[in-house]
């Protein structure tokens, strides 16, 4: 339980991303709110030398043990107090280090699995950014969320809406819980990308600086193609089934151009509760950050009165096959949403380096699921063995395709 009376210790694992960017410039507008803990990136020295030295960080992980002494030298050069580590089992540090009160987990990827089920087992608040962490393993993190007492908090805008629409005594490790709330249904909405209306047989010269053209939100580039192919709302669903206990038949999505109703909950009584805000991840980050109290994130407040017309539909699966791909994957279980993912992240990395064709990444996804069995998931050493399977199988099927080219 955080301490009121002073300031809320902060890890942020992948500070030098547009999430933990995002963070850092909500936490720097609330001056003696937050203290900043820890914070991690990958390969980013220069930036995380800057942030450490701006907010006064103890702790400073890069994730590529090659760059060690070049943080080092970093750190020493702007003047920060923060203590170099490296490696990925340095991010387990930044998760332990004493005075964390909440853990951002924003490394993209199945990479944040293993310091984000660190947080949950430690009881921390955890304000998940991570989708693939709940996607890949989320029995095990609501497992360790109820055994611990942690409180996990969801970032991405979507999962924060719902979060928001929901009753403040909605307990999502108490099971049924929806049903004891009286919710019938989520409406998960998704802008529809950069490629809504472009007709299906132009995809295939897609590039990638095109798909990660987001016309509403500014985001890395893995998760601008997921976008794109409407996978992160795949992805988002199966998020969603764990985070708030949710059956498949409780799931919606509707495309929604304009990005202004983040998501929608629906109750057996008709009533439809809405979050609307502008496209800025720093209202969700804002929210979770100080919930359940209010803090200043920077945003312009929403004027619907010059707001434009607010327009929805039915997702095209013809365009969009990646999202039933992740619906089945849902319905499935156990390893499937594994597979699903590490083949996204192959395909998607395949495409970014020229190798893959934007219309194929879907193909590629469905191909590894056909080929690699459905099992049972009990450990993390479980899930990265199947992740590990399935992402040499994406990679012989990503070859295959690019040889065609």
């Amino acid at each position: 339980m955080v301490d009121e009376a002073r300031a809320q210790g902060i890890s942020i694992l992948g500070s030098t991303g547009s999430v933990g960017e995002n963070t850092l410039d909500v936490i720097a507008r609330n001056p003696g709110r937050f203290e900043v803990v820890a914070l991690t990136a990958h390969n980013n020295v220069a930036r995380l030398a800057e942030q450490c030295a701006k907010f006064e960080a103890r702790l400073a992980v890069i994730v590529n043990e090659d760059r060690h002494q070049e943080l080092a030298e970093a750190l020493k050069a702007h003047g920060a107090r923060a203590k170099p580590l490296s490696g990925a089992v340095a991010l387990m540090d930044a998760v332990a280090e004493p005075g964390v009160d909440a853990v951002m987990a924003a490394i993209v990827g199945a990479a944040g699995l293993a310091p984000t089920l660190h947080a949950a087992e430690r009881g921390l608040k955890l304000l998940l950014a991570n989708k693939e962490s709940m996607v890949i393993a989320g029995q095990l993190l609501m497992e360790a969320a109820r055994a611990s007492g942690a409180r996990i908090l969801p970032v991405d805008s979507e999962h924060n809406a719902v979060f928001q629409a929901l009753p403040d005594s909605f307990d999502p490790c108490r099971r049924g819980a929806l049903e004891a709330c009286g919710v019938e249904r989520i409406i998960l909405t998704a802008s529809g990308g950069p490629f809504l209306n472009t007709a299906p047989e132009e995809l295939g010269r897609v590039t990638p600086d095109q798909a990660c053209a987001h016309p509403n939100w500014d985001m890395g580039r893995k998760i601008s193609v997921d976008s794109a192919t409407l996978m992160n709302k795949g992805l988002e669903l199966i998020e969603a089934h764990w985070l708030f206990g949710a059956r498949p038949d409780q799931l919606q999505v509707l495309i929604h151009p304009q990005s202004i109703v983040h998501s929608m909950v629906c109750y057996r009584d008709g009533s439809v509760l809405a979050q609307l805000g502008a496209p800025d991840m720093r209202t969700p980050i804002a929210h979770t950050l100080a919930w359940p109290a209010r803090i200043e994130a920077g945003v312009a407040p929403l004027d619907l009165a010059t707001a434009p017309d607010l327009s929805f539909c039915r997702p095209d699966t013809d365009r969009f096959p990646c999202l039933n791909l992740a619906f089945d994957a849902m319905k499935d279980g156990g390893s499937a949403p594994i597979t699903l993912n590490a083949a996204n992240e192959i395909a998607v990395e395949f495409f970014l380096g020229g190798g893959l064709a934007f219309d194929r990444i879907a193909a590629v996804v469905s191909a590894v699921l056909e080929d690699v069995p459905t099992q049972k998931i009990s450990s993390i050493e479980d899930i990265m063995g199947h992740d590990g399977r399935a992402r040499s199988i994406a990679r012989y099927h990503c070859e295959r395709e690019g040889a065609r080219r």
